[in-house]
């Protein structure tokens, strides 16, 4: 490094009047106006590692004055300033302080391979009035931002070069091995479908059933426990996110999609609601089944649109398909006219709308008007949605006012379905339902065996228009490519082991945007809720396996209650501590509907974490029990606000 800069004189005495910008210029500097500022410059060269790098820069104190203050200073007192500014100490000083900080520059952008000369031509423009540090401080940004564009560039190809969605049937290592063979029963409701691939699973010596909902799952393992295919009892273990129910020496399996144990072989697999491979949010966990499942046998059971997907799959896959389309079993007629009033619904009718209020307030207006009524919605446990179906099942109810959880899972004697509306609230505004949910609620309409046709009808002029063109309408296809995938934990563990990554957010970022998709056929997915999730959990000392099993809890983020707990429950998992449950003796004596089925949710909830995390959240079998009683009085409190609302219609009456 060499330095040789003159050395400046004190102010010269001359004949002619000396100006502010002779004496700086004699001083080795530059005056200058620019930007609203009067400001001195110093020009200069250094030398580091030996390249030559000149420079003009304004000094530590090179600012001297805005210029409606410098025109009211006398000559005098501006010609103090230059001299005392433009010293020959602030001259030695900014050279010292641009050959440190070049030095600096040129190390950092060495080390990851960039030209540091990029960055330090920004030291002799001119065009900038701020001093030397501001100016070095927006070059090392600028070197900053290139090393970590330089960086994610890296990481980003490291991710892509870990994980290949094109492999991702090969990751299931059991299902990829074993010669598989796909059935697809494809029809609208009431078509059989669903009875035949159980039929066959009863059938199978071992086998397992694959549900959207634990409802259905707990269905299909009461009808699996019944069968008795050739005179021999099935032994049949459920398995679900919140609950294990296993039984020794069992050779069928009833369980939520999510819950596929992909390890285990069996004969034959029933997944059913196929048609969920379309679906935004969940349509990775039926990837993952078709995918997966260790069966030699594979029935997927849903609606008809999901046809291309299944074939595309089955071909991606290799493995041979039938196609069985099947036929409604009855007919399902739209009524000549809407139902109009109260007085106008029958038994047998099943009352639909889209929220949770809307039913209760349906419920209220049709037990006045003289009906028993059962109730549906989907903040109801399964246990719940079970005895209060009972009861219509039964005749102990006349109608059943439910939300559309009636269209999955629910096998009910409807003769007609009534449709309050044809507008849902889907999470951001109201909108019209689309046509394949309309078919799937209708359809529900006229049980075969039961009924011998099926109606629908709207409750006004609106909705009846509505649905009887729905009911019309083509619904289009589950698209053949795009295939959902959701990232495991062992992906997630690879790009962190690449990329030295540990923020969860970031993590599912990289999955999202930087692992390799060849053609698209199968695409990554993170549900905007799990995304949310993991932004928060980032700001607490988890490992990324804590913090993602934390966000996959099955609890709503939206009941400030369940958020709070689920919240509660992180911190105790980043301090270790055990977090436990304890019977609390006031809960017998809660009467408030909404309370309760909060409570049901979130010893719900408890039991799923604790399945996965037992160490410290150990009461899995109490969290269990009180979901139970939370159930049992969930479906009282129904029943006791129907008793009601009967009685006050006697009274009215007499």
């Amino acid at each position: 490094m060499t330095v040789s800069p003159p050395p400046p004189g004190d102010i010269p005495d001359t004949a002619e009047p000396l100006t502010p910008e002779a004496l700086a210029k004699d001083l080795g500097a530059e005056l200058a106006k620019l930007e609203g500022r009067v400001l001195l410059r110093f020009s200069g060269m250094a030398e580091v590692n030996g390249l030559q790098l000149s420079y003009e820069l304004v000094p530590r104190e090179g600012v001297l004055a805005k210029p409606s203050k410098w025109r009211k200073m006398g000559a005098e007192e501006q010609l103090q300033l230059v001299a005392q500014r433009a010293s020959a100490d602030a001259k030695e000083e900014l050279h010292r302080m641009v050959t440190a900080f070049a030095a600096d520059i040129c190390a950092r952008a060495e080390d990851a391979g960039l030209d540091p000369m990029m960055f330090l031509l920004a030291l002799s423009a001119p065009e900038s009035s701020e001093p030397a540090e501001y100016v070095f401080e927006r070059i090392e940004q600028r070197l900053t931002h290139a090393i970590e564009r330089q960086q994610e560039e890296r990481h980003a190809a490291l991710t892509r070069e870990s994980i290949n969605l094109a492999e991702y049937p090969a990751s299931f290592e059991m299902a990829y091995r074993l010669p598989r063979r796909f059935i697809a029963l494809l029809g609208p409701t009431n078509s059989g479908k669903t009875h035949q691939a159980m039929e066959a699973l009863a059938k199978a010596k071992t086998g397992i059933y694959l549900a959207p909902l634990r409802l259905l799952a707990l269905e299909n393992y009461e009808r699996l426990q019944n069968a008795r295919p050739g005179g021999r009892e099935i032994k049949v273990s459920l398995v679900t996110g919140e609950e294990r129910r296993i039984v020794e020496g069992a050779t069928h399996v009833a369980s939520t999609v999510e819950m596929l144990d992909t390890r285990t072989r069996v004969d034959v697999a029933v997944i059913d609601e196929i048609q969920m491979l379309g679906d935004r949010d969940r349509g990775a966990a039926w990837t993952a089944a078709v995918c997966g499942a260790p069966a030699n046998v594979v029935y997927l059971v849903g609606a008809l649109e999901a046809r291309r997907a299944v074939e595309a799959l089955a071909e991606r896959l290799e493995c041979p398909i039938e196609v069985h389309v099947m036929k409604r079993k009855g007919p399902l007629s739209m009524e000549p006219a809407p139902v109009r009033k109260l007085r106008n619904l029958r038994r047998g009718d099943a009352v639909i709308a889209f929220s949770r209020r809307e039913v209760l307030m349906w419920r209220d207006m049709i037990t006045e008007s003289g009906f028993s009524v059962a109730t549906v919605y989907g903040n109801l446990s399964p246990e719940v949605r079970r005895a209060q179906a009972a009861r219509f099942r039964e005749g102990a109810a006349d109608i059943v006012v439910g939300t559309d959880a009636i269209a999955m899972g629910l096998n009910l004697p409807i003769e007609r379905v009534v449709m309050t509306t044809s507008v849902k609230y889907n999470g951001y505004e109201e909108e019209e339902i689309p046509a394949a949910l309309a078919k799937q609620i209708a359809g529900r309409a006229g049980r075969f065996g039961v009924h011998e046709e099926g109606f629908v009808a709207g409750f006004d002029e609106e909705t009846h228009y509505i649905m009887r063109s729905l009911l019309k309408e083509k619904i289009p296809p589950v698209p053949p490519s795009g295939f959902s995938v959701a990232p495991t934990l062992e992906q997630l563990h690879r790009i962190a082991a690449v990329t030295g990554e540990q923020s969860l957010s970031k993590l599912f970022k990289r999955f999202v945007h930087n692992i390799d998709v060849p053609d698209g056929f199968f695409f990554p997915r993170i549900t905007e809720e799990q995304s949310d999730r993991a932004l928060w959990l980032d700001t607490l000392p988890l490992s990324i396996a804590d913090k993602f099993t934390l966000s996959l809890v099955p609890i709503s983020s939206k009941v400030p209650a369940l958020h709070m707990a689920w919240q509660d429950w992180a911190h105790a998992l980043a301090k270790r501590k055990v977090c436990t449950l304890h019977r609390d003796p006031k809960e017998t004596y809660r009467h408030n509907l909404q309370e309760v089925e909060d409570a049901c949710r979130l010893y719900s909830a408890y039991a799923w974490l604790g399945y996965r995390c037992p160490e410290y959240f150990p009461s899995v079998e109490l969290a269990q029990e009180l979901a139970r009683e939370a159930s049992e009085r969930v479906d009282a409190i129904l029943q006791a606000q129907n008793m009601a609302l009967r009685k006050r219609r006697g009274r009215r009456a007499a």
